[in-house]
């Protein structure tokens, strides 16, 4: 039956960033559809707070704080995130992702090096260490990258991350490429102007300016991503691959 292809149930994922933001709605997503979750966030008090919510609600809900920066604390990180998911991994959204803003011309070199260690090279990592285990997997597996807007233009005062995520879609186009064969999806999905955190620094004139443009005429939230994670999560996905998948109301087609 169709209605299996989106099936999700006793999936095991991986979901960095998960205390907040977009991240922690892709993996509520994942939870309400029954799959086991381990939600990785440097905030330790917070998300011990979000992962106590889930799992009064009876999800299967798991939580590995730390800091994805630093190449050994990433290292524990995961194999921590295994044990939890008894050796088994079938999905990854490595979605945390920091922004820093400065013109050019002033940006301090440290935030530069920080930006990218967590938005490029922390993903890079954690997918080459997922495909380790799900290479090994009958079932193969599922990696789904966060781009941004800034992956097709470029952004005011925002170098660093514009930089590191117009890398990570061609990242998954590349990596794609070698895996597609393997029994490995990754795509990449590109989220609009988002009612998040990350945005919350941006003048009002700004913000306004961008909801004129957004054909849907609202900004997006967490809720809004639930549905495209669900359906690269699961097998109605399997022949997609390399797609980098914009989810902003429209915004890039006005």
């Amino acid at each position: 039956m169709i209605s299996s292809k989106f099936d999700v149930t006793g999936k095991h994922c991986i979901v960095t960033g998960g205390a907040q933001g977009l991240s922690r709605g892709m993996a509520e997503g994942l939870l309400e559809a029954g799959c086991r979750v381990v939600l990785v966030d440097i905030q330790k008090e917070k998300l011990e707070q979000v992962v106590e919510e889930y799992r009064a609600k009876g999800y299967d809900a798991y939580g590995v704080s730390g800091n994805l920066a630093d190449r050994e604390d990433l290292n524990r990180i995961f194999d921590e995130a295994m044990e939890h998911l008894e050796g088994k991994l079938d999905v990854l959204i490595p979605a945390a992702g920091i922004q820093r803003r400065h013109l050019p011309e002033e940006f301090p070199i440290e935030e530069w090096d920080l930006v990218l260690n967590i938005n490029l090279n922390a993903v890079f990592l954690m997918i080459q260490k997922s495909l380790q285990i799900m290479l090994k997997q009958p079932s193969g597996g599922k990696i789904i990258t966060i781009g941004s807007m800034v992956t097709w233009f470029g952004g005011t005062t925002v170098p660093a991350y514009t930089a590191s995520k117009g890398a990570v879609s061609q990242l998954t186009k590349s990596l794609a490429v070698d895996c597609a064969g393997r029994n490995i999806n990754i795509n990449c999905i590109c989220p609009g102007y988002m009612d998040t955190e990350m945005c919350a620094n941006m003048t009002q004139a700004r913000k306004d300016e961008c909801t004129v443009r957004i054909p849907a005429g609202r900004w997006g939230t967490p809720e809004d991503l639930k549905g495209p994670v669900l359906f690269l999560a699961s097998a109605a996905s399997d022949y997609l691959n390399g797609a980098t998948i914009p989810v902003d109301g429209g915004y890039l087609v006005k």
